[in-house]
């Protein structure tokens, strides 16, 4: 499961359903907002897919940056996991900004953006 949240976090769950572990990389808003707060001449930018890659400008070549990197950086961690489970996996997202990265990516098998809600109330009524 990849939560994007304020961090972004990657739950390995195995084969026979033992939870494996976490990796835990920076949240793509929070990542954006520490870019623009450290780059005194970068001016925020909504995060929105660019049709390119290449940016011809700032806001472009920031958008590009933040999108596709975070991207990559799904495509790169959750390969890593698979390959320390033993290949394949199914791979759940959630989260606000789930949707946004995962239609540029093909590692991502399903979104469930209030997957931690659902989870919540399914633990509620177990317990009711």
């Amino acid at each position: 499961m990849i939560g994007f949240g304020t961090a972004t976090t990657f739950s390995a769950v195995s084969k026979d359903k033992v939870f494996e572990g976490v990796a835990i990389a920076p949240g793509i808003g929070t990542g954006a907002e520490a870019l623009f707060d450290a780059g005194a001449m970068l001016p925020a930018v909504d995060l929105h897919r660019p049709d390119h890659v290449i940016g011809k400008n700032t806001i472009l070549s920031l958008q590009s940056g933040l999108i596709y990197g975070f991207a990559g950086l799904v495509e790169g961690i959750v390969a890593r996991m698979k390959e320390e489970l033993g290949g394949e996996a199914k791979v759940v997202a959630t989260g606000g900004l789930a949707h946004l990265i995962s239609s540029e990516v093909g590692c991502i098998d399903a979104v469930e953006p209030e997957l931690t809600l659902l989870g919540v109330r399914m633990i509620y009524e177990h317990n009711k």
